[in-house]
């Protein structure tokens, strides 16, 4: 989340809470992507990670970002923590252990994100490179302790870190330990949400398992080939996982947001001032009657702010966010736009998706999602590898890139983009798998050489 939202507009009732997600809707002509992606940034002369504070800190970062792009400072008690860009829409913020995020405008084609894409990570190299400062393309942080990884600066993030162990034994390696990618699409009425939500629920441990970049913690491999999907599994379980009541006969907008209203909240925001409510009800706040905060009403900008701290696979809000990969280099970052495009903005393809997945039941989700972090393509689901499953979902989303007929100037359409995962599914193993090969091998059990072999 790049900046939270300030619209104090009152709410009054739970309809107006469904009326916010129903505006989401939009032509089908009117479709964007917005693709985000989050990095570790570390010292190359030491491979130490980097503080906020500092004349080489991620302080220093920003304001050399923010006098290269002239993009709007956002500040929080007098601190840069991000940049905004007033004319596209885009942003950069930090996440609590410091990545360092772009937050992608919304934009038409997937030509257009890897333009996009490749100026962010020229200017970063520009301002990162006089600094030491360079960023790893890992989906987890490969060798520091938490006690070693900084804290930044955001008060939301401060409340969050004092709740997290009260609920979940990892949403700590979550907050300051894990870098992600993910693509943010459209829906052009109820029923196109719900089916896209069910789609890539469904099919959100295939991009886990073909994105899985995340096999090192502290030195060591840890077990896992995304241990950032692994985090999830008991971080919070209030406001993650598989959402088994979107396959639920008459699932629609109502449903998503009395799941939210149970969704325990972690703060409100008024003013510059966060109000710690962790575990009070936005119900209670709705009415009201939140304990912490009585008499306070909610607002608009509750509400938008609430939803960005709800964490499931999918997440909805006046769009839907795929959040089931592990960031990877500059060619996995495009790809994982593509794969979702590909499969969600074509109806033929989408239908099609819809057929593969609609025989599993909530058990055989949910045993899919959990086996991933570990299994990757080798997970099994209805009798069937996922490998082979992931094997006709990139065809379908190839199908569907191909009729969206989105060419560059070259006459190049949006399949280029699909490239690194078949070579993915045809090497039949993840980034993940190398990178544990090179340990075992000519790493010979260092993970030191994974800053300099994963890095942007």
């Amino acid at each position: 989340m790049a900046r939270d939202t300030v619209d104090l507009t009152p709410i009054g009732s739970r309809a107006e809470l469904v009326e916010w997600l129903a505006v989401g809707c939009k032509a089908p002509a009117k479709f964007r992507l917005g693709t985000e992606h989050e990095k570790i940034p570390f010292y190359a002369a030491d491979n130490s990670p980097v503080p906020y504070e500092g004349e080489r800190g991620i302080r220093a970062l920003l304001e050399g970002m923010q006098a290269r792009t002239s993009w709007e400072p956002i500040l929080e008690e007098g601190r840069i923590i991000g940049l905004f860009d007033e004319k596209n829409g885009g942003a950069i913020s930090l996440e609590p252990g410091g990545q360092f995020e772009l937050s992608g405008a919304p934009l038409e084609t997937l030509h257009e994100t890897e333009a996009e894409l490749n100026q962010h990570l020229a200017d970063a190299k520009a301002v990162a490179d006089p600094l030491g400062i360079r960023f790893l393309t890992l989906g987890a942080s490969p060798l520091w302790t938490r006690e070693q990884t900084p804290v930044m600066p955001k008060s939301r993030y401060a409340i969050m870190s004092a709740y997290m162990p009260k609920v979940g034994t990892r949403g700590l390696d979550m907050m300051f330990r894990t870098s992600t990618v993910q693509v943010n699409l459209d829906f052009s009425s109820e029923a196109d949400m719900v089916k896209k939500m069910r789609v890539s629920l469904a099919l959100q441990p295939v991009a886990t398992a073909l994105f899985a970049n995340s096999p090192f913690l502290e030195g060591k491999a840890n077990g896992y080939l995304s241990y950032r999907s692994h985090i999830w599994c008991d971080t919070d379980n209030a406001r993650a996982g598989m959402l088994p009541f979107v396959f639920d006969e008459g699932f629609g907008f109502e449903a998503y947001v009395d799941y939210a209203l149970k969704v325990p909240m972690y703060f409100v925001k008024r003013g510059d001032t966060y109000h710690d409510v962790t575990g009070q009800s936005f119900g209670a706040l709705l009415e009201g009657k939140l304990p912490g905060m009585p008499g306070e009403r909610a607002a608009i900008s509750d509400w938008a702010n609430h939803l960005t701290t709800i964490f499931p696979e999918v997440r909805l809000k006046r769009f839907i966010e795929m959040r089931g990969a592990d960031v990877g280099d500059a060619q996995m970052i495009p790809a994982l736009s593509a794969f979702w495009v590909g499969l969600l903005y074509d109806d033929v393809s989408l239908d099609a998706a819809w057929d593969l997945v609609k025989g599993w039941d909530a058990q055989m989700r949910q045993q899919l999602r959990d086996d991933v972090p570990k299994a990757g393509l080798k997970a099994q689901v209805g009798g069937h590898s996922l490998l082979e499953i992931a094997r006709s979902a990139l065809a379908l989303s190839a199908a569907g890139l191909k009729r969206r007929a989105r060419k560059d100037a070259q006459g190049r359409d949006e399949t280029r983009f699909l490239a690194p995962l078949s070579h993915i599914l045809s090497q039949r193993h993840s980034r993940a798998e190398v990178l544990l090969a090179q340990f075992k091998s000519e790493w010979h059990g260092d993970v030191s050489p994974a800053f300099r072999t994963c890095v942007f």
